[in-house]
């Protein structure tokens, strides 16, 4: 999977994508992530790319120009997308994550100040994705959580790829609680049915723990959950 981020602070990029699981993926050559940086493609001699917007209003608009340039100057393979990190855009799910995964690049285009000139939208056309119904100061944010949750679901990104199937979300529930040693802490004591071997019952007991905690902190996804065993199609 390559990752090219057009992004004005390349900075933000580069350093969270060097450490962790994310440099072993790098390391490792599974993932490929390229920072292009929108000033280097401005045609303005003091490196601007925004300015104030037609019709007046508060804040800076991010040029057409210098971003459109920007994205031209990156190289498409076939199975290619390119994404927009927008509050307007649809909210990111692990539907979402699971389709994005297959593709061989994801091109994004981080915004700043006021957003984008609608221009770059028109040229462009990119799919809008949102991290939520809130607005960040940029979208290096978004941008860096779409890599990581994407390149979870890539093979050789994790240690074992179950590690990613096992994750919340991933069938619909949130993930059941997980202990490791000692076997008891302040007096709080690791479930007994974790100790003693009996695969059946162990998986039981997650299940059933994914269902409770579902049920009560998403009770959203408990009601869809249960509206899709109830009615499987």
């Amino acid at each position: 999977m390559r990752f090219d981020v057009l992004t004005l602070f390349p900075e933000i990029i580069e350093g969270y994508c060097s450490y962790s699981i994310m440099k072993r993926a790098r390391d490792a050559e599974v993932i490929t992530v390229n920072a292009v940086n929108p000033r280097d493609f401005t045609l303005d001699k003091h490196k601007k790319v925004d300015d104030t917007p037609y019709g007046g209003g508060a804040g800076m608009v991010l040029m057409a120009q210098p971003y459109v340039d920007a994205y031209e100057s990156v190289e498409r393979i076939e199975n290619s997308l390119t994404i927009m990190l927008s509050p307007q855009g649809e909210p990111l799910n692990d539907s979402i994550v699971n389709d994005l995964a297959n593709y061989d690049q994801i091109i994004m285009l981080c915004g700043h100040y006021e957003g984008f000139d609608e221009r770059i939208r028109e040229i462009i056309k990119p799919r809008e994705i949102s991290l939520g119904d809130f607005v960040l100061t940029g979208g290096e944010l978004p941008a860096l959580c779409l890599i990581d949750a994407v390149s979870r679901k890539i093979e050789g990104t994790l240690g074992k790829i179950a590690s990613a199937d096992e994750d919340s979300f991933s069938n619909g529930l949130l993930e059941y609680p997980h202990y490791t040693k000692p076997r008891e802490f302040r007096g709080l004591r690791v479930p007994e049915v974790l100790l003693n071997g009996n695969h059946k019952d162990i998986n039981e007991f997650r299940m059933q723990e994914s269902l409770n905690r579902t049920k009560h902190r998403r009770p959203d996804l408990y009601e869809k959950w249960l509206l899709n065993h109830n009615n499987p199609t």
